[in-house]
């Protein structure tokens, strides 16, 4: 188990060089200004443990995208040569429903698995944001705005950083999400047939 931190911190590396959003690849580039400005902010202080999320499908209203830095508690034994900080897209969605969720974290030999919304409920969520390295699927959007200011935006009630790029729009579907994350707040978060524990695999 003594290996298992070193483990960790290669993830972080290999994962924070890959920043990936939904259509929105632009937005990189804006990103490495803004970091080496110092000019994202931060919501709380993050574990540096990367976790994935999937679900066969989500349907959201309200939906917003912008880019973001994470920061790690001073010292944590996570930060490998990142300096403890992450750059990471912010999703935020008004109301979210997710079919078949699954949540896993690679503890080093095992892993920490939570599943639900497998049954006739779908997990349910309200002011929904998720903070990733990495996110994918086959995603649909109604009334869609690309290139806004990300302090103007106003379909979820979440405001970025003046300056940066992000998108907005009235709906977002994306069926087989997988997700990269490493921070998830909700308003309200519903997780009907919940199911938490140790697994040989992940999500």
């Amino acid at each position: 188990m003594a290996e298992a931190p070193e483990v960790r911190r290669g993830r972080v590396r290999a994962r924070r060089a890959a920043i990936m959003a939904v259509p929105a690849a632009a937005v990189a580039a804006t990103l490495a200004v803004l970091t080496a400005e110092g000019a994202l902010g931060v919501q709380f202080a993050i574990s540096g443990m990367p976790f994935t999320v999937t679900a066969t499908e989500l349907n959201g209203t309200g939906f917003e995208q912008f880019g973001g830095l994470d920061n790690m508690a001073p010292g944590s034994p996570n930060e490998g040569d990142t300096g403890g900080q992450v750059l990471v897209i912010t999703s935020a969605i008004k109301k979210a429903t997710l079919t078949k969720l699954c949540q896993s974290v690679d503890l080093g030999g095992t892993n920490l698995l939570l599943t639900a919304g497998s049954g006739a409920q779908k997990v349910q969520a309200s002011d929904l944001t998720t903070d990733s390295t990495e996110l994918s699927g086959n995603a649909a959007f109604d009334n869609i705005e690309i290139g806004n200011d990300a302090s103007t935006l106003t379909k979820a009630g979440v405001q970025g950083p003046k300056g940066v790029f992000s998108q907005q729009a009235d709906t977002v579907h994306i069926a087989n999400l997988r997700q990269t994350n490493y921070a998830t707040t909700a308003g309200v978060f519903k997780l009907p047939g919940l199911k938490l524990r140790f697994s040989d695999t992940g999500c």
